[in-house]
């Protein structure tokens, strides 16, 4: 049986830019392009040239190698001829393989938003394909705000989708541009877009998630005959977000009822790459990715309940819907006050950890764990700092260096021009081999402060730590008050893109940040020498 190719396209760079707090450089522009051009995908919708300059300084240049580089852009003003709008003039020019126009498919916002006629929208619809495609471009045309549209006013929505197939657009995208339809409503008026005589595959899906539906939107949009889905890497887009591509690529791929009828760009060796795909945009964005996220989330294959990790380590199928590893993720059975004799066993196996079940050194260990926890601690999400304590409670780890104090002081004073200035200086004693080394350090607060002292000298371990970076920092208060217990999550990586997490508590802020970055170091030591597993680094 031969199946239909879907074909993605990424709005990333267009549309993603205008997510809240977002601002795309042109060398931010470049990097994304080009990890999305060597993941595989169709389409590469790279922004608005002429509208801002990084988007035209972006378009001076093709920049994709294998994917279609796509221009975006208003289709030709009411009134002026193809050949005398600038702003037609400059999506012709760019160094794109295809243009995207951007066009009124909805009456009521051609009457309010152009200010002109519907037949002088459908003019500039067809005028603005021909003149794409006359130039030697690929011509898509996204009907903005169809299906609120269509519901408005079939006849002239179905009329601006038809006019832009006649004039040679290879794609018309139907765009649900407030996000507000369900998806019966999407397969409907599809199905009735294609008995009209626009074809499904020359039909695209372009969702919003505002009811949190753009992934099943799309789907939706396939099932009825759609063969294009537009959207961004994790979702990102203007209010809450577009249709998911990290999630509808896996599922396309892995689940039957797609997988069996439709193929991607994107084979199973591409997609081992969508997890690290999915954080290396999240790190380029400086955020943390989301633990959550379906496919490539650190929690997606993760499991803390006893009696799930008991089936799970009998039989992963018990619990996971599909393999971590076939999306480039890992599986993680996680530890807390919470979990029995198996889930624990479970957990250190796959650190490499050997114990016996009736072993002391483990009923000691989940006491210790339970008691932690009680007070504070949390392991399932500070993996690096479980399996240190696991180590040392079953084992031994190697004592690469140790603390003899540490000082924090934070000033508040006036500079020269009279300004309010807050410095904070750490001082820290480190021995090793006998020898005490000191170290001080000015940061932009007391936990920098002190994170930089710890590694400003690390005698003949430092060149180990040069590439170790605290990617986040999560403060959680446990209770009222000034004498509040307060737990600190660092998030680390380094230089070979594993994270890891370490998490520490006090009535003290500093101190509770000290032993989670004592923990981070130390594991990255281990790490370093592979006495530590990769399952606790997403």
């Amino acid at each position: 049986m031969t199946r239909e190719k879907i074909y993605l396209f990424d709005t990333t760079l267009r549309d993603g830019q205008q997510t809240p707090g977002i601002d795309f450089s042109v060398e931010d522009k470049i990097s994304i392009a080009t990890m999305l051009d060597e993941f595989g995908l169709d389409y590469v919708e790279g922004g608005y040239p002429g509208a801002n300059p990084t988007d035209t300084a972006f378009f001076n240049e093709k920049r994709t190698q294998s994917a279609s580089f796509v221009a975006f852009g208003m289709t030709k003003r009411a009134g002026v001829s193809a050949s005398n709008d600038p702003g037609l003039a400059s999506l012709i020019q760019a160094k794109a393989d295809a243009i995207c126009f951007v066009a009124k498919s909805w009456d009521y916002h051609v009457k309010v938003a152009l200010g002109c006629t519907n037949e002088e929208n459908l003019e500039s619809i067809a005028e603005s394909v021909k003149a794409a495609v006359g130039a030697g471009k690929e011509a898509l045309v996204d009907c903005e705000h169809f299906f609120d549209g269509y519901k408005a006013n079939p006849t002239y929505a179905l009329a601006c989708a038809k006019t832009a197939y006649q004039a040679g657009a290879r794609w018309v995208v139907l765009c649900d541009t407030n996000g507000g339809t369900q998806p019966p409503e999407v397969r409907a008026i599809i199905e009735a877009v294609i008995a009209e005589g626009v074809p499904g595959e020359c039909l695209g899906i372009h969702a919003h998630n505002d009811t949190g539906q753009a992934v099943a939107n799309s789907l939706a949009a396939v099932e009825a005959g759609v063969r294009q889905i537009q959207g961004t890497l994790n979702g990102i887009g203007e209010r809450c977000g577009n249709a998911n591509l990290i999630t509808l690529i896996p599922t396309l791929a892995l689940k039957r009822a797609y997988s069996e009828r439709f193929e991607t760009a994107i084979d199973g060796e591409r997609l081992l790459g969508l997890t690290r795909l999915s954080h290396a945009f999240d790190e380029l964005l400086n955020r943390s990715p989301d633990h959550q996220a379906p496919y490539v989330g650190a929690s997606a294959f993760a499991t803390k309940a006893g009696i799930h990790a008991s089936a799970l380590l009998k039989d992963p199928r018990t619990y996971e819907h599909v393999p971590p590893e076939s999306v480039g993720n890992f599986r993680k059975v996680m530890v807390s006050d919470q979990g029995g004799k198996s889930n624990f066993i479970n957990a250190l196996k796959r650190r490499g950890i050997e114990v016996g079940k009736d072993d002391p050194k483990l009923d000691r260990l989940i006491q210790i764990v339970k008691e932690r926890e009680a007070s504070g601690y949390a392991y399932e999400g500070a993996d690096a700092s479980f399996e240190l304590l696991a180590r040392r409670t079953l084992g031994t780890i190697p004592e690469f260096f140790a603390i003899d104090g540490f000082r924090v002081m934070v000033e508040r004073r006036f500079d020269s021009h009279g300004r309010v200035k807050i410095v904070s200086e750490a001082v820290v004693k480190i021995i090793i081999d006998g020898q005490t080394i000191m170290s001080v350090a000015e940061g932009d607060g007391p936990v920098n402060a002190l994170d930089l002292a710890l590694r400003k000298d690390f005698g003949k371990y430092q060149h180990e730590i040069d590439d170790l970076e605290l990617a986040d920092f999560k403060v959680r208060i446990l209770n009222g008050g000034t004498e509040a217990i307060t737990r600190v999550l660092i998030e680390s990586t380094d230089s070979s893109g594993v994270r890891w997490w370490t998490v520490g508590v006090s009535e003290n802020i500093i101190d509770a940040s000290f032993q989670a970055l004592m923990d981070s170091v130390i594991y990255k030591l281990m790490k370093n020498r592979h006495m530590a597993g990769k399952i606790a680094a997403e």
